[in-house]
């Protein structure tokens, strides 16, 4: 499941469309993991904001 959405936000990378990327679901499921993951994994630079 992980690796699912992980290649669904890679495509959201790699989109030449610059929308927003908003995250909704339910409590407790990775929402926040995945994300920092991604960030960490993908850019030099993220920021965090809850």
């Amino acid at each position: 499941m992980e690796r699912e959405f992980y290649q669904k936000l890679l495509q959201w990378k790699g989109s030449n469309l610059r929308i927003p990327l908003v995250l909704r679901g339910a409590r407790q499921v990775g929402k926040t993991y995945i994300l920092t993951a991604f960030a960490k994994r993908e850019y030099e630079d993220h920021v965090y904001i809850n």
